[in-house]
């Protein structure tokens, strides 16, 4: 039962603090315990580049930007911070280093210390996963058969062949949400979410494969007990130690020993605050779709999809297995389409002026071509584009594929970069088509896709995903749905809820659900699919020579 917060002037109102770690900022929501969002803070955060598909961040500037993200989260509601029941965290799969007493070391070469992270997206590490991969490791089952460069391990054996004295040096490897949990609490615990899905960790066995390590050339961590990436392991929500610390509450503006949730991967935690609405979680896909994009669908039995992450046990519902799909490049790929067309310099400049992110403009642009947002598909007739500029993460597990355009003609004008706009949502769209259909074909079948994430907050963004991935589109009540995520397991570690299933059902809603287009559209994307195959096709066998 939910706390009544209106009834009685002499009850105490509790409140929740869900914070979210993303690659270029960081927010944080205050949340009551009927899953409201009162107020919400944010500060971008550095990404720094280099050559040969390096990408960093500072642990140190991400923990400053959460304190005052969650002080600000906070004023702005007016709360008083004694009245914070929880708080949790989620933040991207990112690999942390730090050095005895949490000391940064520099994990590249500009030898800077502060750089301290090696970001998901970050793809040094291809020529070590390879390697792993060749291998054949039974371990490999359970990563879709592949593991890939955005995965800890294979950066840990970059950093223990490139970076032999960072390597000796550090005291704890940690995901990025693990760490900020760890600097709230003191406490080393690691997320059954993070080492599962990204660290090889076998939660149905609750246990790292010794052999594992020591065949892919990590016997140092095998031989010292895994002291360095987790000896102690939870389920997301899991109250930590006792709480926050005197000194991360200072930091905070919090009371200490506010409990503080074992954390999620980021878009797990979307997951969380999404897959409980509209139908059971076996039925749901959740979609986050952000600057990647991340499919999961969750099963009461492990089903093995070749290209497709998992299966995971408890590594987002509780007690489920989890199938992890989608794209390294989602709006990030809408983003780097809409770069190369002469009219988007201009468009960019309109749309600043306005305050909106140009994709933002673009779907507002597209709409207003059409008197039905499902018939947006045809101001890209003859144009079709696969979006695979970072590799395609499911269902082939293959981050050497690049992006195809097809159709491009010489056009110049904004109408031509709204019909290279949506020519490029459609590709997104039959993308999670076809990770739909394979995970079907292999035992996981959903009936809805729950969304979340920026890129997909547009109502014909979304018609358009219904349209070319052939299922309902459902959209959460929740503004923020993975901040909410991050909050449900601040309920659960705070005691609002007995667990994560409870909270998920209380506090998630459905806003909106976009069904799929019947004929003739639903014709004209089948088309257009099949020539996204066959272009992807095409580009498979033009880079491997055949």
């Amino acid at each position: 039962m939910i706390e009544d917060q209106t009834t009685s002037p002499t009850q105490t109102p509790r409140y929740l603090i869900g914070v979210d770690v993303g690659t270029g900022s960081a927010r944080a929501g205050l949340f009551d315990l009927k899953g409201q969002m009162l107020s919400v803070a944010k500060r971008d955060i550095t990404l720094f580049r280099e050559a040969g598909s390096i990408v960093e961040q500072s642990s140190t500037e991400i923990w400053d930007a959460v304190c005052a993200i969650i002080r600000e989260a906070v004023a702005s509601a007016g709360v008083d911070p004694a009245d914070v029941a929880g708080l949790g965290f989620d933040a991207t799969c990112s690999l942390v280093v730090l050095g005895e007493g949490g000391k940064p070391l520099a994990v590249g070469p500009s030898e800077e210390p502060e750089r301290d992270i090696i970001v998901w997206m970050d793809h040094r590490a291809i020529a070590q996963a390879e390697r792993i991969n060749a291998m054949g490791h039974d371990v490999l089952r359970y990563v879709g058969g592949r593991i890939s460069p955005e995965m800890e391990t294979p950066k840990l054996l970059w950093l223990k062949e490139n970076r032999p004295a960072t390597f000796a040096a550090a005291w704890q490897f940690f995901d990025l949400a693990d760490f900020l949990t760890w600097k709230s609490t003191g406490d080393l615990s690691r997320s059954t979410c993070t080492v599962t899905c990204k660290w090889t960790y076998l939660a149905h066995e609750a246990r790292w494969d010794a052999s594992y390590f020591e065949t892919i050339g990590l016997k140092e961590l095998s031989d010292e007990g895994f002291a360095r990436i987790g000896t102690t392991i939870v389920e997301p929500g899991t109250r930590l130690a006792q709480g926050l610390t005197e000194a991360a509450a200072a930091a905070m503006g919090l009371k200490t020993g506010t409990p503080v949730a074992a954390g999620m991967i980021d878009a797990h935690a979307g997951g969380i605050g999404t897959v409980g609405i509209g139908g059971a979680p076996s039925e749901n896909l959740a979609y986050v779709f952000g600057t990647s994009s991340c499919t999961m669908t969750s099963t009461a039995e492990p089903v093995f999809v070749p290209g497709v992450w998992g299966p995971y046990y408890s590594a987002m519902v509780p007690g489920m297995w989890l199938n992890e799909g989608g794209q390294s490049a989602a709006g990030a790929a809408i983003d780097q389409l809409l770069s190369f067309h002469p009219a988007a310099s201009e468009a960019m400049i309109t749309a600043r002026g306005q305050g909106k992110s140009l994709p933002a403009f673009m779907a507002e642009a597209a709409g207003q071509k059409v008197t039905d947002a499902s018939k947006a598909v045809e101001l890209a007739d003859g144009l079709h584009v696969v979006p695979e500029f970072l590799g395609n993460r499911a269902p082939f597990a293959d981050p050497h594929a690049r992006a195809v355009i097809a159709g491009l003609g010489m056009e110049r004008d904004f109408d031509s970069l709204v019909a290279l706009y949506v020519a490029g949502l459609c590709g997104i769209g039959y993308g999670l088509r076809q990770i739909i259909e394979t995970q079907a074909k292999a035992g996981a079948s959903v009936e809805r896709v729950v969304i979340s994430g920026g890129a997909g907050a547009s109502p014909l963004v979304r018609q358009i995903l219904a349209d070319a991935c052939g299922k309902p589109v459902i959209a959460p009540a929740a503004e923020e749905p993975v901040l909410l995520g991050s909050a449900i397991l601040a309920s659960v570690a705070a005691g609002a809820f007995p667990d994560v299933r409870h909270a998920m059902e209380a506090l998630s809603a459905v806003c909106a659900v976009y069904e799929p287009a019947g004929e003739p559209v639903a014709q004209t994307h089948a088309h257009r699919y099949r020539a996204f195959l066959r272009l992807q096709e095409a580009a498979q066998a033009g880079r491997s020579g055949r």
